[in-house]
């Protein structure tokens, strides 16, 4: 055995750790709640650390970039070969991690444990939100490790599915309209890409779903340049519904005001990167002739998502509305700066996959714990909570800082790569890049100025400040802003080192 295959025994236990929690949890007796509360906090940080252990384990040089892929801790257990149309290594279960996927799994590891947390006080059926949390979690890390395209696409909708469950059983405010809106509109993309994955599969001729055979058959012209172009669309949309692409944005502002705290942490922070993650893996990584082609259109599509989204969160009064279009925004940032196809700019992109993960992560994880109190997010109704929530007022702030790209916070980091990647590339979209961003310190201190300060409404004067578990979830996650604001190195050298592998990114 190799030392990365050993390696890769622990992407594999980060990968049935979920799975395993759900296992246990369905023995667990739905009367005991702290027990089902306790094993999910177990198998949470179990999953924490393994996600660490996988970042810094992560090498930027030696004998994987040799190879041009960046691929390591790899692992293949075959699961169909030899059978009808499947040759060897038909279908796989294949599993590795580039300098995108760790930072990925490391993203998910931290907001999973903060959701677990904002889920301690969840009282109605416990066991059964765990155990569909678990299942979201599984196919979430699933999807960024998967190496073969059956189980990459098997994950991807193992991660989707128990959204219905979580948001229309234990959501709010319009919670059927909402869990019932995402669900079609998430199907709806999962067909194109459905789609687009078989005929892949047919034109590359490889009799296999091993997708660095198919990455290579997109760079040497196995998969023919009409062929790409016809069909890279097919991917983009697909995936680009998950993540928030304008106009198929729609379904992300009610899901996130309708969904329970931590599926929202879950939902905004880590899901909404699984569609621009199947971007690159499937777009770019695949089709690479489809997306020199097809770029310039998602730059248009990214920069009005940014822009539209920046300006409905400006115009809205209820908490989860403000994020949830400040979600679609900089999720617009994100695929602009894929759009890009410069080194700079696409690695601003999965920066800011990151960095909006653990940022909207904390905003939500705030939302929750004063609707939990107050049973309102009307802004309006709101004024002088930091007397009566001073350490609230001061997580909420600093994650609204790292929204409007503040130095020193991971919203700058990442913001300032794909600003700098789009000017390179195409100044004018830079420009409007730029403007969207003013709109958010814009709604952003609008929020900061109803609730936070002026006179303070003594109907809120029974409110306590944050519980114990929330602090320490609001730490971590403030935590992972401050670390990625302060030391940039650790995720660029790791992202920057996999995307100028990338297939048609220049330097």
């Amino acid at each position: 055995m190799t030392f990365d295959e050993a390696q890769g025994y622990a992407v594999l236990a980060t990968l049935a750790a979920p799975l395993l929690a759900m296992l246990l949890l369905i023995f667990v007796p739905g009367a005991n709640k702290m027990a089902a509360r306790y094993v999910s906090l177990f198998f949470a940080a179990v999953m924490l650390g393994l996600s660490i252990y996988i970042f810094t384990a992560y090498q930027v040089s030696g004998p994987s970039f040799a190879a041009g892929e960046g691929l390591q801790m790899q692992l293949r257990w075959d699961w169909l070969e030899n059978i009808g149309i499947f040759g060897k290594h038909g279908i796989s279960l294949y599993l590795g991690v580039d300098g995108i996927s760790a930072t990925m799994a490391l993203l998910t590891g931290i907001v999973a444990f903060a959701g677990t947390l904002a889920a301690w006080k969840l009282d109605y059926r416990t066991k059964d939100f765990f155990i569909l949390f678990w299942m979201l979690v599984g196919g979430v890390y699933g999807t960024f490790f998967s190496l073969d395209l059956f189980f990459f696409f098997f994950f991807y909708e193992l991660a989707v599915v128990p959204l219905y469950l979580l948001i229309g059983v234990w959501g709010s405010t319009r919670k059927e309209y909402g869990a019932m809106k995402l669900t079609l509109m998430l199907v709806a993309g999962s067909v194109l890409m459905w789609i687009a994955i078989f005929a892949v599969f047919r034109e590359a001729g490889a009799q296999t779903f091993d997708m660095p055979t198919l990455w290579a058959a997109g760079r040497d012209g196995t998969l023919s340049p009409t062929f790409q172009k016809t069909f890279f669309p097919f991917f983009v949309v697909g995936c680009g519904v998950l993540a928030a692409l304008w106009p198929f944005h729609t379904w992300s502002p009610d899901g996130h005001m309708a969904a329970p705290t931590s599926v929202s942490m879950v939902h905004a922070g880590v899901l909404m990167k699984l569609g621009a993650f199947g971007i690159i893996r499937l777009g770019i990584q695949m089709l690479p002739i489809g997306a020199e082609f097809w770029m310039p259109s998602l730059l248009v599509l990214g920069t009005v998502g940014a822009l539209y989204g920046a300006t409905a969160a400006l115009t809205q009064r209820d908490f989860k509305l403000v994020s949830g279009y400040s979600s679609v925004s900089h999720m617009g940032y994100v695929l602009m700066g894929l759009a890009t196809m410069n080194s700079i700019g696409v690695t601003g992109a999965v920066l800011q996959m990151f960095s909006h993960g653990v940022m909207t992560a904390l905003v939500f994880l705030m939302i929750g714990a004063l609707y939990d109190q107050a049973h309102t997010r009307d802004m309006k109704d709101f004024g002088g909570i930091n007397k009566v929530m001073p350490l609230w007022v001061v997580f909420y702030a600093l994650a609204g800082l790292a929204n409007v790209g503040l130095p020193g916070l991971s919203g700058f980091t990442a913001e300032f790569h794909i600003f700098v990647g789009t000017f390179r590339t195409y100044p004018l979209f830079g420009g409007i890049a730029i403007f969207a961003a003013a709109l958010a310190a814009a709604y952003m201190l609008r929020m900061f100025s109803m609730v936070f300060w002026g006179p303070f409404n003594p109907r809120w004067s029974t409110l306590k400040d944050l519980r114990p578990v929330e602090a320490i979830a609001a730490g971590l996650l403030l935590g992972a802003i401050l670390f990625m604001g302060l030391w940039w190195a650790p995720f660029t050298d790791r992202i920057g080192a996999t995307v100028i592998l990338l297939p048609g990114v220049t330097g």
